[in-house]
């Protein structure tokens, strides 16, 4: 199992700087990719924008999306953004996309939520289209960006099957991604395609003395619109080298193929902590 390391866009206080910073020194060290999340109402850096950023001073990583919301976005834009940052990768971009779950972003964007589903099932088989008609280009590197969706129902399941090169968890415990990794799979067999899903999972860590408190309220805050879970999403949060251990362990176990840490403090020393308990 690879792992990779998210990029700090949605923590307060980061900077330009600190960011290509911190891609910089992910790129020297074990990671396998630089992931981002995506919100609208949030204060939160564009996720493109942010990976371009990291893909300028950078030549290995991969470049993940985790996700796109996709129907908050014109689809010939969103494949142009897409491909755009794909050929200046020269290739790195795993492309994650899916419906989102908070309301308010749907609300600020003034994108009706109602038949978001379906609007996304005509993006996903629109997308692939326009990157090999190559209308608007600029094309990508080779047959285009991997594509993942996310979603845990049984139709966001049933397009990733259709649509995409594999499957992209949104976090919780291994045994959560077990049990949705096991769904995607049965979709993708039900559908009849050879072969298996790639799958992708992600989990929140903070390291050192002192920043628990702080990375937990993050949490809370970023995943209010959960209610009362929203403090099991902090509580999970990975704040020791033995708890990341066991969780990596957990991932490996149930069969993902790259597992995405993500900073809940915007320290650059993070890089270095995570790096040495992974090594």
């Amino acid at each position: 199992m690879k792992i990779g390391i998210g990029l700090p866009t949605t923590l307060a206080g980061v900077s330009g700087e600190l960011l290509t910073d911190w891609a910089k020194r992910a790129e020297s060290g074990p990671f396998s990719s630089l992931g981002v999340l995506d919100r609208i109402a949030y204060e939160n850096y564009e996720p493109f924008v942010a990976l371009a950023a990291a893909a300028a001073v950078t030549r290995r990583i991969r470049l993940a999306t985790m996700i796109v919301i996709a129907p908050l976005r014109n689809t010939a834009l969103l494949a142009k953004q897409a491909a755009s940052l794909d050929a200046l990768s020269a290739g790195r971009l795993t492309l994650g996309l899916a419906v989102g779950a908070r309301g308010e972003d749907y609300q600020v964007a003034d994108v009706e939520p109602r038949g978001r589903g379906r609007r996304f099932a005509e993006q996903l088989e629109a997308i692939r289209d326009i990157w090999e008609a190559g209308r608007i280009g600029p094309k990508p590197a080779g047959s285009g960006p991997q594509l993942l969706v996310g979603g845990s129902s049984g139709e966001a399941l049933a397009r990733m099957a259709r649509y995409g090169d594999g499957y992209m968890h949104g976090g919780g415990p291994p045994r959560a991604f077990a049990g949705a990794a096991t769904r995607a799979l049965a979709a993708w067999s039900d559908l009849g395609r050879p072969g298996r899903p790639v799958t992708w999972g992600m989990g929140y860590f903070a390291l050192g003395d002192g920043p628990a408190e702080a990375a937990a309220q993050y949490l809370r805050h970023y995943y209010a619109f959960t209610g009362p879970f929203a403090e099991k999403i902090a509580a999970g949060n990975l704040t020791s080298p033995g708890a990341i251990v066991d969780f990596i362990r957990g991932y490996e176990d149930a069969g993902c193929d790259e597992l995405i840490l993500f900073p809940t403090i915007p320290s650059i020393d993070q890089v270095e902590r995570l790096a040495g308990v992974i090594h």
